[in-house]
């Protein structure tokens, strides 16, 4: 029967059928192709992994570990015993948290409390301030370390000031070369690394918040306690852990201001191999300082995660 009188079938049916092969046969080619593209993609990144990661970062750890497990008969754990039953080890690890927590804990607080001022209370040059702490995580840590040799060792121009307007014989600062200089220039240094992470936090905060709160009669601290530290604590402790795990691979700062009597863990990894030539004792010492910084890393990431979903759920 014609279709003219079967309302069923339609002529255009056929014809629709072959547009729609065609979209599926498109599709399927551009899925097929995007496949291609993204093994190919693939392989450039494994091959780039190979040629640049192999002998730079995956080969020298592999060295450095098979390094720390060689004992006089081949394979065993006698440099790692010999690193921890050591006594000195266990004084150079004191030595190494004691810095580390003191320092990266002043350094903290500092940071967040000029993240702070900078942007509650903004002042004329705020701005200024703020691109200069950005440009000084630039530079090295030594040359904090000899910037304060300059100003406050024997020599130094605030020495110099000193004994001049005090009529001193000498006004050179004990403190310099030891604990107390370590940790006043890893301060310095490391507070700016806390500043960033700290800013961006609080320019996430919902601003009516803590103008409610203000409204309401709370003070200063009471805001700051009650509003913005439960709101901006995952940028603080993201920066807080940055500190940390940069003030605990410190070591030109230590080189530079460190005395006889101040071995961390770093300066004692470099005595190992490079004056003792006890390779086994200094790669097992590499490894748990590595160990260390890996999971002060694994953790800062993780609270970076939770501070960029938080982010994504503010807006």
């Amino acid at each position: 029967m014609s279709s003219l009188f079967n309302p069923e079938i339609r002529p255009e049916a056929p014809a629709a059928d072959a547009a729609g092969a065609r979209r599926a046969a498109m599709a399927a080619s551009h899925a097929a192709a995007v496949r291609r593209r993204e093994r190919l993609a693939q392989g450039h990144l494994l091959l780039l992994a190979v040629i640049v990661l192999g002998p730079l970062v995956i080969y020298p750890l592999v060295r450095l570990v098979l390094l720390s497990l060689t004992g006089p008969h081949g394979l065993s754990l006698h440099a790692y015993a010999a690193f921890f039953q050591n006594p000195e080890s266990r004084g150079v690890i004191g030595t190494t948290l004691w810095v580390l927590f003191a320092s990266a804990s002043i350094a903290s607080v500092l940071g967040v409390a000029l993240a702070a001022i900078l942007f509650f209370k903004p002042f004329p040059g705020a701005r200024l301030v703020t691109r200069f702490l950005e440009l000084f995580v630039a530079f090295p840590s030594f040359l904090v370390a000899f910037t304060l040799i300059f100003l406050y060792g024997s020599q130094g121009s605030v020495s110099i000031a000193l004994q001049k307007l005090l009529h001193l014989d000498s006004a050179s600062f004990d403190f310099l070369f030891g604990i107390g200089g370590v940790i006043l220039a890893e301060v310095v240094f490391y507070s700016p690394f806390v500043v960033r992470p700290t800013l961006a936090s609080f320019a996430l905060l919902d601003m009516r918040l803590v103008e409610a709160a203000r409204s309401l009669g709370a003070s200063g601290w009471m805001v700051a306690a009650r509003v913005v530290l439960p709101l901006a604590w995952p940028g603080i402790a993201a920066g807080t852990i940055l500190c940390f795990l940069l003030t605990l691979n410190e070591f030109g700062i230590l080189l530079v201001l460190g005395s006889a009597h101040l071995v961390t863990l770093p300066v004692a990894i470099y005595s190992s191999a490079t004056v003792d030539l006890d390779l086994p004792m200094a790669a097992a010492g590499a490894v748990v300082m590595l160990a260390m910084s890996l999971s002060l890393y694994a953790l800062y990431r993780r609270v970076n995660r939770r501070r960029a979903e938080g982010a994504g759920d503010g807006k």
